[in-house]
């Protein structure tokens, strides 16, 4: 069997942080968990044409912050800011809880893996033949500056009658180097066939070890 594992959550102690940060004991943490899931679920069903590949919650008291990542944020704030208010009028009346929403800007997005994987998605639901899009996405994540990138998709590609896997990669994707800065992202594709999992690995280089120094023996 493959031993595989999220790169994102392998990394979290090391160069990845928490999506969701926040405390609670034994018989609040499954509730909160699944508010959690169903605040994403709501945001990403409401913007799904701004380009979201994350959303950070963060909880303290009976309050709840919401930063959503978006590479279009005009999309999000709406015209005078109306969006923003609505979202966090439907936030509040879903959780019972006060809610303040925070939008931070994807200065690039073509090296983002969780939207290099849901534009192929969205091509080949648009029936595009999926070694274009595959390498298309490559080939401009690599002009934005990426050290690495890798592409699966799976499922009935093309409409054939037998569902198989296809793979793409260019440059270097180290994933059992955990200093590697390793974006992932999954995404799925709706199309007449069936679904067809997209699978996307954007290594953007490495973070240098910061060395301690050496300590020195004190001398009387």
């Amino acid at each position: 069997m493959g031993q595989k594992t999220n790169p994102i959550g392998l990394r979290v102690a090391v160069n990845k942080d928490w999506r969701s940060k926040w405390f609670a004991n034994k018989k609040e943490f499954g509730p909160l968990l699944t508010e959690d899931r169903k605040i994403r679920d709501l945001l990403k069903g409401k913007l799904r044409e701004a380009g979201v590949p994350r959303i950070l919650i963060e909880r303290a008291a009976n309050r709840c912050r919401v930063t959503i990542l978006t590479a279009r944020p005009g999309v999000v704030i709406g015209r005078k800011g109306a969006e923003i208010d609505k979202l966090k009028e439907d936030l509040s009346k879903m959780t019972g809880k006060e809610c303040y929403i925070d939008i931070l800007e994807i200065k690039s997005p073509e090296t983002d893996a969780q939207l290099v994987a849901e534009g192929v998605a969205v091509q080949l639901e648009r029936r595009v033949s999926f070694r274009r899009a595959m390498k298309k996405a490559i080939q401009t994540a690599m002009d934005m500056g990426a050290e690495g990138i890798k592409i699966r998709c799976a499922g009935r590609l093309g409409g054939a009658e037998l569902a198989r896997v296809e793979t793409y990669h260019e440059g270097r994707v180290p994933l059992h180097t955990l200093r590697a800065n390793i974006d992932y992202g999954f995404a799925e594709a709706r199309t007449l066939y069936g679904k067809l999992g997209i699978k996307c690995w954007v290594c953007k280089g490495e973070t240098k070890a910061e060395r301690k120094p050496e300590a020195v023996p004190m001398t009387a």
